[in-house]
């Protein structure tokens, strides 16, 4: 299957109200942060990225800086991302990543400036990224991936109410944690979380295993209606709702994204390696490609990911 842009991992589309579709990813170098837009999903391939940020050459915001997602709240653009220590060095934890927030009150966020707003509090010191926020009514919901010390595993899903851009409402509420076989294989890991809504449901994916064939994605399903930060709203599927497809050369399917294309269809876009297992090692490899495929539903109108 042909990659919409290759070289992609952990990829975000975002369709602004001014008609455009805003695009970035982590790259493979882990280093900076870009941004591309254009006026369709198709035409983003074509379109000349622009760095908006770079790596720090020491400290916090140092490496691996992975899965950046931009989202326009309060009329400003934030991009939240992870960044790293010197990750594996001797004076450094393997699990130093945090989620970091940067601000731009341009209208585009291709000009003007990015400034730095320093770290998301999530309410305690562990590993934390794979950040995203969605809207129901008047409330903004911020949902991510961190570790918690008495829960065996590398990440659980979060979620808090946004007091405003920066800010959580604490405490955060833990609504799912890798227990299933098949979030289990290699790693134990529920990461990637993104939302999508339909039909007065709201439909929260995520990704779980080791990143190489057998990552796959679930999905928690909740009302919109319902208290969104109770865990018990949120009801999981006990088996994943995307694999890999070797048929169509998509391995280890997940951390993906929704927006919708000119149609008002919905769109997931992901991301996918064209064979099994690494060139050389999960994070030397570039070769997780950004696809995207139509969201399609079934006869009890639950979305489905997985190709006809």
């Amino acid at each position: 299957m042909k990659p919409l842009i290759p070289q992609r991992a952990d990829p975000q589309i975002y369709l602004h109200t001014d008609g455009y579709y805003y695009f970035t990813a982590s790259e493979p170098n882990f280093e900076f942060i870009e941004l591309r837009r254009a006026d369709t999903i198709e035409a983003l391939p074509n379109a000349q990225p622009k760095t908006v940020w770079n790596h720090h050459e020491s400290g916090a915001m140092s490496h691996y800086i992975w899965a950046p997602e931009i989202h326009y709240l309060g009329g400003k653009w934030y991009i939240y991302f992870a960044a790293a220590r010197a990750f594996g060095a001797k004076q450094d934890s393997p699990d130093s990543h945090r989620i970091f927030i940067l601000e731009n009150a341009s209208p585009n966020p291709l000009e003007g400036e990015f400034t730095e707003k320093g770290r998301m509090d999530t309410g305690w010191e562990s590993f934390s990224l794979d950040s995203t926020t969605f809207s129901v009514g008047d409330d903004t919901y911020f949902v991510w991936a961190q570790s918690e010390p008495d829960i065996p595993g590398n990440s659980n899903l979060y979620i808090a109410k946004m007091e405003d851009p920066c800010t959580l409402r604490l405490p955060a509420s833990r609504i799912s944690i890798p227990e299933y076989d098949w979030e289990c294989y290699g790693y134990k890991v529920n990461e990637g979380p993104s939302v999508l809504r339909h039909g007065g449901k709201l439909y929260l994916t995520y990704s779980g295993s080791a990143t190489d064939e057998r990552y796959a994605m679930g999905m928690l399903t909740a009302e919109e209606t319902s208290d969104l930060c109770k865990p018990e709203s949120w009801h999981k599927s006990p088996v994943p709702v995307m694999v890999s497809e070797p048929e169509n050369e998509l391995y280890g399917p997940g951390h993906n994204s929704f927006t919708k294309n000119k149609r008002g269809e919905d769109v997931l876009v992901f991301h996918a390696r064209p064979y099994p297992g690494f060139h050389g090692s999960p994070l030397s490899d570039p070769n997780r490609h950004c696809h995207i495929r139509t969201v399609r539903y079934d006869a009890q109108d639950q979305p489905v990911f997985q190709a006809e």
